[in-house]
């Protein structure tokens, strides 16, 4: 290929810019359609088949070597200088060339690329159709943005209806953490810094009424956002709700997929369009910004979950032996779990490496060509499936797959859907049409997307970076600005199943009244009674039965929530034994509570068949010790 530009001026230029490339090649019409769509209505095409006979200046050879570009001047460019300089007259399109022009070696470099590919070109063409698919032209994500929104709204829905079921007993003025308590003692210790550090409307109003509030209205808004009514407005009085609610409940909404849905919720809002109404298919997609932020946030989840695992050093996933410990020792298994528990080692082993796999090398697919996204997207999801079920993670798995969402573009979606979403687009816009809706709302102003991509980019980066557990010598604003925005929790670090536990601790709280008959209290849905069958709760999330695994995993005076908790059985509490499946002290509660932990694993094939249990257990010792309200010295425990 000669690269070098053709300085003969044509006697008879084209009224436009005219790129003539081979018309026979499958290869060079793939990417002709794309840079058409680049450059729009400023530059013409045309194969050299027909359009080389009107220049005979130019050598024949010249147009099977490369495209050839003429100028309306009569200037005549070929290679990558040709394409490069095509590419300038559409908006926006003028870096390329400017490296080109004006970066070292960058000429010789892409010349010799060009030239590479234009003697390959069958290998390419097929290298292009197995990462690309059959058309590179620019694909549009109107269908898979407008989805996005909805399946957010649906994560909303099922997590703010899963915790409205608890939330008297976990934030409540009779519940576990009391929110007026703490934020009272949160007014006594600080001043007005207390608003940004504790971002919650409950300083309005703390009462139990108004964490109800919050919980119902944010249900309403999920609805709201699934039916398409105001997404940008109602999405981000989700995240102002949720965010609320997580800052008063502390522990009980202190989890990743809480701040996860917090952070998706927030580039959920940069991504709705500004009208009153969202159509399933967008008019105009989301700013690229935004969608590279979501890309950006599904790798850093995704990406963080495997490098975590290696760089702890635990000896249990350096040598793919964690899965024969997972489904055993999970916060609350269900019934796969105890099945998949009995596999082999050598498939534990095998699914581990499918894990690392899943975690470290598909995620790079998700910036990657078309095809090589679907298999980025196959993989994630897949795996969020697989722990869907085997495993009850709240709504974790859910927003997982619904960040994969935006990897899939229009092309992915049946046909008959784009043509009905693409009819009803073009009611909104006819004239005189009734019509109102996404079609005709506008996208959020880059002054404001810009600057708030780049402190997301860049506080981001700095907790993905943490992952590899290295010091860093980040810049003071760096660091200032991380912290300064870590109480929104919208920009987080992620990294699940960083360590493996090799054991299963549970606590048994019992009660008594004369301190030698014990009676247990049964949760929910953690493990405690040895026959019942694990149990299938995603998405909803039991938030005392996992608080509960934790806890097993310390010691009680690490966990200042847990002495609540017995304090509120001792009294009673409505509201807290609401979240208990059983209560053995129904008519009063018991003078005594005390505390003990056993090692629980699942049974084995031979061990379930006599009984039915599902677990075994065996007795540790007491986790924490007897406790009382009150002062007896004649009680027979004496003085608690």
């Amino acid at each position: 290929m000669d690269a070098s530009s053709d300085r003969t001026r044509l006697a008879a230029p084209p009224r436009k810019p005219l790129l003539i490339y081979d018309g026979d090649c499958g290869f060079c019409r793939l990417w002709i359609a794309r840079w058409k769509e680049m450059t729009r209505e400023a530059v013409d095409y045309a194969p050299s088949q027909e359009a080389a006979v009107r220049f005979p200046e130019i050598p024949p050879e010249d147009f099977d070597r490369s495209v050839q570009l003429i100028e309306t001047d009569g200037s005549v460019f070929s290679g990558a200088e040709g394409v490069f300089r095509a590419l300038a007259h559409g908006p926006r399109r003028g870096f390329p060339l400017w490296a080109y022009e004006h970066v070292p070696g960058a000429a010789l470099v892409t010349e010799g690329a060009y030239e590479a590919v234009a003697g390959h070109r069958p290998f390419f063409s097929l290298l292009t159709r197995l990462v690309w698919g059959r058309s590179v032209e620019k694909p549009r994500y109107t269908i898979s943005s407008g989805l996005f929104l909805r399946l957010v709204g649906i994560v909303y829905l099922a997590a703010f209806l899963s915790l409205w079921l608890q939330i008297d007993g976990l934030a409540g003025s009779d519940g576990i953490l009391p929110a007026a308590r703490f934020l009272d003692s949160v007014r006594s210790q600080t001043g007005g810094e207390r608003y940004w550090f504790y971002p919650t409307l409950c300083w309005l109003d703390p009462s139990d009424a108004f964490l109800n509030i919050l919980c119902g209205g944010g249900a309403f808004l999920s609805v709201l956002v699934i039916l398409g009514v105001a997404p940008a407005p109602c999405l981000f009085l989700l995240w102002l709700f949720y965010l609320s609610l997580t800052i008063v409940c502390r522990e009980f909404l202190g989890f990743q997929w809480d701040n996860l849905l917090l952070e998706t919720g927030f580039l959920a809002i940069l991504a709705a369009p500004l009208g009153l109404r969202c159509g399933l298919a967008l008019s105009r997609e989301p700013p690229r910004l935004v969608q590279l932020l979501v890309r950006l946030l599904l790798f850093r989840l995704i990406f963080s979950s495997g490098v975590v695992k290696l760089a702890s050093g635990d000896p249990n996933w350096r040598n793919l032996t964690a899965l024969q410990y997972h489904y055993e020792t999970q916060p609350i298994p269900n019934s796969l779990s105890w099945y998949m528990h009995q596999l082999p080692a050598s498939f534990q082993k095998l699914s581990c490496t499918v894990t690392f796999f899943c975690e470290l090398l598909v995620p790079l697919f998700v910036f990657a060509p078309r095809r090589l996204r679907y298999f980025a997207f196959a993989g994630i999801v897949g795996l969020q499936v697989l722990l869907e079920l085997t495993g009850n993670y709240a709504f974790f798995n859910w927003l997982t797959i619904v960040l994969c969402v935006p990897l899939l573009d229009d092309s992915a979606w049946p046909g008959r859907w784009r043509e009905k979403l693409a009819a009803g687009r073009e009611v909104v816009r006819r004239p005189g049409s009734r019509g109102v809706g996404a079609a005709a709302a506008p996208r959020w102003p880059v002054w404001i997307t810009a600057p708030l991509s780049i402190v997301i980019f860049i506080v981001g980066t700095v907790h993905l970076a943490g992952s590899f557990r290295k010091r860093i010598a980040w810049p003071r604003p760096v660091l200032a600005l991380t912290s300064a925005i870590s109480p929104l929790r919208s920009v987080n670090g992620y990294g699940l199943f960083m360590v493996m536990t090799t054991r299963r601790p549970e606590i048994i709280i019992e009660g008594s009244n004369d301190g030698k008959t014990w009676l247990p209290y049964e949760f929910k849905w953690k493990p405690g009674d040895l026959k019942r069958r694990p149990p299938w709760v995603a998405p909803h999330q039991p938030r005392l039965d996992w608080q509960m695994w934790f806890a097993a995993l310390a010691d009680y005076r690490s966990n200042p929530w847990f002495l609540d908790f017995l304090t509120r059985l001792l009294q009673g509490s409505p509201d807290v034994l609401a979240l208990l499946e059983r209560n053995p002290y129904p008519s009063s509660p018991p003078r005594y509570i005390r505390a003990s932990i056993y090692d629980y694993r699942f049974t084995s094939w031979d061990e379930r068949r006599p009984d039915g249990s599902w677990w075994l257990r065996e007795y540790k010792g007491l986790y924490c010790p007897v406790v009382s309200l009150r002062r007896d010295p004649a009680s027979p425990l004496g003085n608690r």
